[in-house]
């Protein structure tokens, strides 16, 4: 599915305000951006505070990037932000050491991540629910790339084509890696464990 027009369209118009340095665009795309990021940047380092700290300097880096001209133009706005989270991530393991391990918890209760259909009955939404838990519990222990990919398309319900851009691969690639991303994470799911 192709990036949708419409929203292309204000992305540039967006882009064009934010370059002639319009605070109150940046406040617009900051906050219908921020949730999502810190989500993204939360699966990726599994920790709240750092989440929050790491996605304030992903918004004042992307910023600085729009007002220095010194970025690759982005086909989505949205693609850029992924762009500057992605390498802040990068950055952020550099320069703490810090690695996500399998201890780590992507739930707690100060920062209960929902992603419960409200169309489902009660019984469903108790089977959805323990299905949640275990793919979050095991997902930690995919590939880097893996777990990447699939935060994306499933939590952040980006497109193939904003991954494509967003990871520098074609889109076929991009089909392939999530293909094998969700073949892994089933079979930790079942309890092979095998990567």
């Amino acid at each position: 599915m192709a990036a949708n027009p419409i929203r292309k369209f204000k992305d540039k118009q967006t882009l064009s305000k934010l370059r002639s340095h319009d605070k109150e665009a940046f406040i617009k795309v900051y906050d219908d951006h921020v949730a999502e990021i810190y989500r993204f940047v939360y699966f990726k380092i599994g920790n709240k505070e750092e989440a929050n700290d790491l996605t304030s300097i992903i918004f004042l880096k992307t910023w600085n990037h729009i007002q220095n001209n010194s970025l690759v133009d982005a086909k989505t706005l949205r693609a850029l932000l992924y762009k500057v989270a992605r390498t802040s991530i990068i950055d952020y393991y550099r320069e703490t050491g810090n690695k996500l391990s399998v201890t780590d918890s992507l739930d707690d209760e100060n920062n209960r991540i929902e992603v419960v259909d409200e169309a489902l009955n009660s019984e469903e939404k108790i089977d959805r629910e323990a299905d949640l838990e275990l793919i979050k519990s095991k997902l930690p222990l995919l590939k880097e790339e893996y777990r990447e990919v699939i935060i994306m398309k499933f939590i952040n319900d980006l497109s193939l084509d904003e991954i494509a851009e967003i990871s520098g691969k074609n889109k076929g690639n991009v089909r392939v890696l999530l293909h094998r991303a969700l073949s892994a994470l089933k079979a930790l799911v079942e309890g092979d464990g095998k990567l």
